[in-house]
């Protein structure tokens, strides 16, 4: 088992122990502030295409941007998983998926997350057994949002629900070691939680329905205030501090 196989089984092992903590990082210092408070997980996200780079969904995020990204976060990470996101497009066989995949590893990230379920096994599988830990993204995937014609909630019905599960259980089984649920109706985001023996991280799942709940850093601390999802909870104003310490920088310019 290499070095970052470990760390993703340190991680799978929360399962069930404590609640696992994630947040999403884009550059250095972020990173470095996140690691020493002991984040357990560092997402490099492609919502960094929104929040970072001014584009209006995921779709627009190529590999260059997400090594850039990992790379930086990778420089301020210690104790951390890095995990690296693999961008629309870039996964479109298991052969291209592991050399993209390699490229973020080769970047500093300890793992890479990819969209769905049943049709992503054979790539998972690809990975792990070439040493690449993985953690899977099920429920609302945000690469798919112009083929959805927007972000809807998942697991609404029986049927959907148990159509996640087949997923996830396909992920798990080639050897995936967590699964991002984002945005899952909170009743089948605790039956999947319930169901699988890899942790679930929750995004817009409700309170206590996943082993672990991520957040966007920057939702987080409110540095983006011009779209906050309605299950964020902003925990700071840092916009509102950015723009009176410019003011104040203004005021003593023309002062």
């Amino acid at each position: 088992m290499n070095p970052n196989q470990q760390k993703a089984e340190q991680l799978r092992l929360l399962k069930g122990k404590r609640p696992l903590s994630a947040l999403t990082a884009y550059d250095y210092p972020t990173a470095r502030l996140l690691d020493e408070t002991g984040i357990d997980l560092l997402l490099v996200g492609d919502s960094l295409g929104m929040v970072v780079l001014g584009y209006p969904d995921t779709t627009h995020v190529t590999l260059d941007h997400m090594i850039h990204h990992t790379a930086a976060v990778a420089r301020g990470t210690k104790n951390s998983l890095v995990l690296g996101d693999l961008p629309i497009n870039t996964y479109p066989d298991p052969d291209t998926t592991l050399t993209n995949s390699q490229k973020l590893i080769d970047a500093g990230a300890h793992a890479v997350k990819l969209e769905g379920g049943l049709n992503q096994a054979d790539k998972v599988q690809h990975l792990t057994s070439n040493g690449i830990p993985v953690i899977g993204h099920l429920g609302m995937l945000p690469q798919r949002v112009k083929e959805e014609g927007g972000y809807k909630k998942k697991g609404r019905t029986e049927e959907e629900a148990k159509q996640i599960l087949k997923g996830a259980l396909a992920l798990q089984e080639a050897g995936a070691s967590a699964i991002v649920l984002e945005s899952v109706i909170p009743k089948a985001a605790r039956y999947l939680t319930d169901s699988l023996n890899i942790p679930t991280i929750g995004i817009g799942c409700g309170k206590g329905n996943c082993d672990g709940e991520i957040a966007v850093i920057t939702d987080v601390i409110g540095s983006y205030p011009w779209f906050v999802p309605p299950f964020a909870i902003p925990r700071a104003d840092v916009a509102t501090q950015i723009t009176k310490a410019v003011q104040g920088y203004l005021d003593d310019l023309t002062g």
